[in-house]
């Protein structure tokens, strides 16, 4: 990869890590659910310019329905819950061997033995920051739906399989048309109507600045540079950089937030990404 493009690629991680941060400043002013809205009815916008991506659209309900509103619907969710930004960013990466899993399960794939050992890791990782939970603003819950956001990922990409060859921002902009009507549908009745109006009448402007970078700066300026990258190179090219997204995602929440991790929930973190790298890294081959 040539110097420049490794930049880009480098930016691109270093966006969706800092996104994290992004989302939490915007659920310290409104609702999960309002969030996930207004981020998809940003990101939608554009979608004059771009012509409907040729999938069907059972498809694109399912993948709209994964990816986009099982994915946020969970992980806000958990965020508001309990679960702090920098290892936020690090749980979601688990979605990687949720894809393994569930496309052994669905498509019948078996996992290589690197694979399996990657998904072992883990998942010990996994296991090792639940053992934190109730100390450091992480509860049982806020960790469970991060890991079910993860978990909705995963089934998204697998849907992804079959999409065939198309423009991934274009795919993005008309996806982020399912996400609204549902879940503000689901707002209204778990939040109310009034609380909804007082969050939209109350939000600060960095709230709202924390809106526009996850609708424009981390889904359409991210996906149309990491689009870029993979019409020049191949996915095993590009894939590793994703790695350095929960590195910046926790250098991010430290520097902001003042996040801590303590011994054992770095343990766990290093065994998530540890578990990312056997799974995600290309071979040597001699």
């Amino acid at each position: 990869m040539r110097f420049r493009d490794a930049l880009l690629a480098i930016l691109v991680a270093a966006i969706w890590g800092f996104n994290f941060v992004a989302i939490r400043a915007g659920l310290d002013d409104m609702p999960p659910l309002l969030l996930v809205v207004l981020r998809f009815v940003i990101a939608a916008l554009p979608v004059v310019w771009f012509p409907r991506p040729a999938v069907p659209w059972p498809r694109m309900l399912a993948l709209g329905s994964t990816l986009f509103i099982g994915q946020f619907a969970l992980l806000f969710t958990g965020m508001t819950l309990g679960m702090p930004p920098g290892l936020a960013s690090v749980t979601q990466t688990t979605q990687a061997f949720f894809t393994v899993l569930i496309a052994a399960v669905v498509l019948r794939e078996r996992p290589t033995v690197r694979q399996g050992l990657g998904i072992l890791i883990a998942f010990l990782g996994l296991a090792t920051i639940a053992t934190t939970v109730g100390t450091g603003g992480v509860t049982a819950a806020g960790l469970a739906f991060a890991v079910g956001g993860a978990l909705s990922w995963g089934a998204g990409n697998v849907l992804l399989r079959g999409v065939g060859k198309v423009d991934p921002l274009a795919l993005m902009v008309w996806l982020s048309l399912i996400p609204p009507a549902p879940m503000l549908g689901l707002a209204w009745v778990l939040d109310g109507p009034a609380a909804l109006l007082h969050a939209l009448a109350a939000t600060t402007w960095l709230g709202y600045a924390a809106v526009l970078y996850i609708a424009l700066v981390s889904t359409l300026v991210g996906y149309a540079i990491w689009g870029l990258l993979l019409r020049r190179y191949t996915a095993i090219t590009v894939a590793p950089f994703g790695l350095l997204v929960p590195i910046f995602g926790a250098v991010s929440a430290a520097v902001v937030y003042g996040e801590r991790f303590g011994p054992r929930r770095l343990a766990g973190m290093v065994l998530i990404l540890s578990g990312l790298a056997v799974v995600a890294l290309p071979m040597r081959r001699h």
